[in-house]
């Protein structure tokens, strides 16, 4: 495809008359097509191998059609609708070859065979702008395919946002405003098929593998970053969900999603794109531009895309912008930036807030923009605190950045060819995560806070969140994101011995990034507010057990005196960390469309050999990995892994209506002096008992190896909270865990790689059917089930502390004495007076996680006198989706209420559009279904409580094109059309009192687009 701009070029020459160059059929029916401006529907794979001798001065369409299809066994025939339906021929008795994979896009990574056919035959499907008949196009798996046109119609604004939109993408991802995003992956973004995790959905460009972000998803697993992917270079977005792994390799287990970038241009096309929210910030802009050109027998297609986009703050929206939003009384509690508490030893050493006086508030009020106050928590005491601070993080980064990218190809005179696809980005991207904060850390990373304060004569706990004043400014202080991405295939295709083309490919991506951190450094800290330890303290808590703790003489004073900007500047560092990961893979493929005869046609075969290696690099600041930054302990990561693999892939018309495809491969890897290995398998069924149905059938097995991050990260730790379930239940119990004073316990979570780890296996079917009782009508409808055995999963620490509780009280059937419970309670670390400290986590092989379910998709298109109206709409419904963490525990039914998990059990996207002469519109539909409440998802909610669930939540974009003449048009979009907001949640008490997962507060944005085009074919 990377020469069609150039035969486009040569079509174009002589107005009046159609000139096509001897060559591939595909490529002739694709430059025709798009020269002339008719519809041609054809499968794809039938055409491969099929060659042309061109057309000379044909005086039109038809004429040349004839020409082309001559002697090829082919036929054309129009529908209703203008569309030209190429077939075999009647006299030809031999079905169409099998399908291979098209050289040039064949993933290196896994199947690069097998992976090319849903390619190739979607690529002509949208070269030519029909999908209708869909049921004889279409293969044993379902496809969706999203094009550069869709993405404009529906108002989509970036690649997160357009995978968002597909029906299949139903797993919780982090987004912009995430606490693990800022904290583990600052500004990446995921695409999650089936609900499965990120690190199961393989991730291509043009084909091939490109490298994960080289940080890891919430510190644990690898995942391909989507967020720098230009979205104005996309020609089209084909997702396959459901097992592929048999056919692409590991990683594709829930499915495949394949960005394909802009391969045709024969003149130079301009294109930019300005927007901003209807409340007049979060401006941007996009300005693409395209363009190629052909010498000889050297074609190029390049293209370069800068963008930018401005940050969106929390205190921009009415919704977020202080505490007062929260929905309950004890979530509108004003943050606490100066608080000092103490132990009473009157009173069993319960802790209170000890009272600063309002004078002490009051002299601070100028601070967080005037927001400080004097203000009280119920059954604690007062303290100043700020109710606009909590709005001091952004909701949408800052992001700035270039992508390039060229594909480039010579063809010889033997019939071989030279192929070289580059691509290469630059992004800079800031966020802010939250204030900084301090409270007395002790060398050894105990972060429990309390000392002896010689000069009250009390065991206290002093904690600071830093003012906007004191740092700065909010600027000063972002997660700043240095991304630099950068990938190259090159090869050679060619034929061998009349009847056998061939492929070598050679690929590497890399992917490099500066992240920095702000952070207070702890020692510095404790001398500044605290000055010299000057000993330890032992005392008896109210359960007569000694503690003891450090001794300072500090004055109060000092916790209540805003810092001075050199203040700041002491305690203040930047924590930097360069991470990199890179793939690399060399891949061998063999096709051959006429293997032998079957009664239906001729059987295709194809095989592939492949070499690759991955690695990653953490390469985090070295003090991060020490108790040096307050609150902050990280893990170190590096290692890489080798792999080899063969395939091959069978496709046997076995009857005129009947095909049978079968795959299989060996992988093996080799990782820590381990070589995991397995053979896979797959097998698809297509049965056309009439032109207008298809019914379809798909199996296959996968084999997938550990993430690196899995089994090589170093022992580290971050901070988190928990609901202490132990002392709730037995010190206050019958209150709810939210209202229980140990409710919302900060903790340290330590982690640490698992080298034992087992490979991950599943089995994955799909069956349905393809209707197109019309030239104007397609529907589908398809069953999917996916059994994942041995997944790979970090323990969670709200589990650890549940098995805790139940172990300790022999509740839910815990037995303390088995192997599981003797295996939690060693997790779990508490003080010497049984608070909780500490919980160890790493990653496990769970039993099993399963899921099924049905995806329906329907096309209507009327050409009526009014104009052309095109209705597209799909919808997945959830059957079931279920996991066991442990053998021994019950399965989990992740939709019922405590379930703690955040998945939809439906969603569904509608289109409407519209085009007559010059103008086109379009609306476009999302429906979520409905979502746990903050309650379910915590696992407390009770009968009696607000519903356990949030309702379905619907959102709209809407675009309006015209074209002033076939090389120019501009187009007008709105996203969230009716400007909705978050659902309202009474039970999300957590900033910012909405599910981040899912929703956003940007609320209404208008974008305008303008594209021009220098020359060449028309737009």
């Amino acid at each position: 495809m990377a020469c069609s701009a150039a035969l486009s070029a040569q079509a174009q020459a002589a107005p009046g008359r159609i000139d096509l160059p001897a060559g591939e059929l595909a490529t002739a029916l694709n430059t025709l097509a798009k020269q002339s401006g008719t519809q041609l529907v054809y499968r794809a794979d039938q055409m491969k191998g099929r060659r042309t001798t061109g057309v000379q001065g044909a005086a039109n369409t038809d004429q040349a059609l004839e020409r082309l299809l001559k002697g090829s066994g082919f036929e054309a025939k129009r529908d209703a609708s203008g569309a030209v339906l190429i077939v075999q021929a009647a006299a030809t008795p031999r079905r169409a070859p099998a399908p291979r994979p098209a050289p040039q896009e064949a993933p290196p990574g896994g199947g690069a065979a097998q992976a090319e056919e849903p390619v190739t035959q979607l690529e002509t499907l949208q070269v030519t702008g029909s999908r209708i008949p869909r049921a004889q196009i279409e293969g044993p798996a379902p496809i969706t395919v999203v094009t550069a046109e869709d993405i404009k119609a529906g108002g989509f604004t970036s690649v997160p946002d357009v995978l968002q939109s597909l029906t299949q993408n139903g797993g919780e991802t982090q987004s912009q405003q995430s606490a693990g995003g800022a904290d583990f992956s600052p500004g990446a973004q995921q695409v999650d098929l089936r609900g499965l995790g990120p690190n199961h959905t393989l991730v291509l460009v043009n084909g091939r593998r490109i490298a994960d972000f080289p940080l890891p998803f919430g510190g644990r697993s690898n995942f391909t970053d989507i967020s720098s992917l230009p979205l104005g270079m996309i020609d089209r977005i084909e997702v396959l969900t459901g097992s592929a792994s048999a056919i692409y390799g590991s990683d594709a287990i829930s499915g495949v999603v394949n960005f394909i970038l802009k391969k045709q241009a024969d003149g130079i096309t301009v294109d930019y794109r300005y927007g901003q929210t209807e409340r007049g910030d979060a401006e941007s802009f996009r300005l693409n531009v395209s363009g190629g050109f052909s010498r000889g027998n050297f074609n190029a297609v390049m293209g370069a895309e800068a963008r930018s986009q401005e940050a969106l703050w929390g205190f921009d929206r009415a919704q977020q912008d202080s505490t007062f939003d929260g929905p309950t009384t004890a979530s509108r509690l004003t943050q606490r930036t100066f608080l000092r508490t103490y132990l009473d030893d009157t009173d069993d050493y319960e802790e209170y807030y000890y009272d600063p006086e309002e004078e002490t508030c009051d002299a601070l009020a100028h601070l967080n923009e005037g927001s400080i106050r004097y203000t009280r928590r119920s059954g604690w005491g007062y303290y100043c605190g700020s109710d606009r601070s909590v709005a001091y993080r952004t909701v949408t980064s800052k992001r700035e950045g270039i992508n390039g990218y060229a594909s480039l190809s010579y063809a010889f005179g033997n019939g071989s060819e030279w192929f070289a696809d580059v691509q290469a980005g630059r992004h800079e991207l800031s966020l802010f995560r939250a204030p900084r904060s301090w409270s007395l850390m002790m060398p050894d990373g105990d972060e429990s806070g309390y000392f002896y304060n010689q000069s009250s004569g009390l065991v206290e706990y002093w904690q600071r969140q830093f003012t906007l004043e004191e740092m700065g400014g909010l600027t000063n202080n972002m997660v700043n994101t240095e991304q630099r991405t950068f990938g190259v295939t090159t090869g050679f295709t060619g034929t061998l011995a009349s009847k056998w083309d061939y492929e070598v490919a050679l690929s590497h991506s890399q992917y490099k990034a500066e992240i920095s951190w702000p952070q207070i450094v702890a020692s510095r800290a404790n001398a500044l507010f605290l000055g010299t330890q000057t000993g330890t303290h032992t005392y008896q808590d109210g359960d007569g057990n000694d503690i003891t703790v450090p001794m300072f003489n500090a004055d109060p004073a000092r916790l209540y005196r805003p810092l001075t900007a050199a203040e700041y500047a002491s305690i203040f560092s930047y924590t930097t960390y360069h991470p990199e990961s890179e793939t690399q893979s060399l891949s061998f493929t063999l096709t051959n469309a006429e293997l032998f005869s079957l009664p239906g046609g001729d059987a295709g075969f194809a095989a592939t050999a492949e070499l690759g290696r991955q690695s990653y690099d953490l390469k985090p600041d070295p003090l991060a990995t020490q108790y040096y930054y307050y609150s902050w302990k990280d893990s170190d990561g590096k290692g890489s892994r080798n792999r080899w693999a063969v395939a091959g892939e069978l496709r046997m018309p076995l009857l005129d209506s009947l095909n049978l495809s079968v795959a299989g491969r060996f992988d093996q890897y080799r990782f820590a002096g381990r070589d995991p290995n397995k053979f896979t398998w797959s097998a698809g069924l297509e049965w056309r008992p009439v032109d207008s149905l298809l019914v379809r059938g798909s199996y296959g097995t996968a084999f997938r190896a550990p993430d690196l991050h899995y089994v090589f990260t170093g022992p580290g730790n971050d901070e988190t909270s928990v609901v202490d379930y132990y002392r709730c239940d037995t010190q206050e119990p019958g209150v709810d865990y939210e209202d229980c004073s140990y409710g919302d316990e900060g903790i340290i979570r330590s982690r640490a790689g698992n080298k034992d780890l087992e490979p991950e296996t599943s089995d994955s079917w799909t069956a349905g059917l393809v209707w197109s009782p019309a030239p104007w009508l397609d529907l589908s409808l398809d069953y999917f089930n996916i059994d994942m055995r041995n997944q790979v999963q970090d323990l969670r620490t709200r589990e650890v502390m549940q098995w805790e509780r139940d172990c300790r009280l022999g509740l839910n059937g815990a037995v303390a004495t088995s192997e599981t419970c003797v295996n939690m309670l060693a997790r779990v670390t508490r003080t010497q007076n049984g608070a909780i400290y500490g919980v160890h986590v790493n990653p496990i092989n769970i039993a099993q996680e399963k899921t099924s379910g049905v995806d329906a998709t329907a096309n209507l298109k009327l050409d009526t006198g009014i104009g052309l109206f095109r209705l597209t709409g799909s919808y997945t419904w959830v059957e079931k989706h279920d996991i066991q963490e442990y053998p021994d525990e019950a399965v989990v039914d992740m939709f019922a209420i405590n379930s703690g998990y955040d998945i939809p059990r439906t969603k569904a996207s509608l289109r409407l559009s519209w085009e007559r002469n010059a103008w086109s519109a379009a609306i476009q539909g999302r429906r979520l279904g409905s979502l746990p409440n903050g309650w379910s998802y915590d696992e407390v909610w009770e009968e009696g409580d607000p519903g356990p669930k949030i309702g379905a939540t619907y959102r709209y974009n809407a675009n309006v094109q015209f074209r002033f003449n076939d090389h120019s048009q501009i187009s007008f979009s709105v996203v969230n059309l009716f400007d909705k907001k978050p659902p309202v949640d009474p039970t999300y008490t957590s900033y910012p009192y909405y599910d981040i997962s899912w929703f956003d507060t940007e609320g209404r944005s208008y974008y305008v687009q303008y594209t021009h085009k220098f020359g060449g074919s028309p737009l």
